[in-house]
């Protein structure tokens, strides 16, 4: 697992079209970016994405949340509500799976025209196998965002140098680690952990395992 930190930036002028010679569309949805870039979609609810999204298959827990904003309001599909923390900084959300997969990116929904203060302005990736031994990943910079904002966790470029590799983890951590106006407590109206894209073809295999459920067991012990 990469653990070099790399910083990147995201500004709510920022648009979800980047360079053509590096993007591609999704069929129903918005250009995607094959370089790493993050992707800004302002929508209020969430894109479509070539990535598969593997949250599901994790048990999430919050460090702190006020009664009715909790972890299950970041998988809701609902913008209106929000995770709502109610304690001591750095605030943080915990996912964790059954066993080792590949995340290769995060997908969350930030408001700072409704959020105001709440709104987290630098965010920190964690991995690891366990919660006592996360190391830091990616660093995310955000300035007055507004809407879904979908970057790499990793910043280890791939073979070809054109993207970045997938983290593999038993356990995934986004901390909030400022908020906008030096808020106290945070407001994350939605979050996605993405897989790797699936390939068209896998190795010749008449029968692959396709389905995000069935890939977390396809090898016996």
């Amino acid at each position: 697992m990469a653990t070099t930190n790399s910083n990147i930036t995201t500004t709510a002028t920022a648009t979800a079209e980047p360079p053509s010679a590096a993007a591609a569309v999704v069929q129903g949805g918005p250009q995607i970016p094959k370089d790493g870039l993050p992707l800004m979609h302002s929508a209020r609810t969430p894109p479509v994405l070539p990535w598969p999204d593997i949250g599901h298959l994790a048990k999430w827990s919050v460090s702190s949340y006020k009664f009715g904003f909790g972890a299950e309001c970041l998988r809701d599909g609902d913008p209106d509500t929000f995770w709502h923390s109610d304690g001591p900084q750095p605030h943080f959300i915990t996912v964790e799976f059954p066993r080792k997969v590949a995340i290769q990116k995060i997908s969350i929904y930030l408001s700072w025209p409704q959020d105001d203060s709440y709104t987290p302005s630098t965010l920190a990736i964690r991995a690891g196998t366990g919660p006592s031994d996360l190391q830091d990943v990616r660093v995310a910079t955000l300035e007055k965002p507004d809407g879904w904002i979908t970057f790499d966790v990793s910043s280890e470029p791939d073979e070809d140098g054109n993207s970045f590799k997938p983290v593999h983890a038993y356990v995934l951590q986004v901390i909030v680690v400022q908020n906008h106006m030096s808020g106290k407590d945070t407001h994350i109206r939605g979050l996605r952990v993405l897989g790797p894209q699936e390939e068209d073809a896998t190795d010749g295999d008449p029968f692959p395992w396709k389905s995000q459920d069935f890939k977390m067991y396809e090898r016996l012990r």
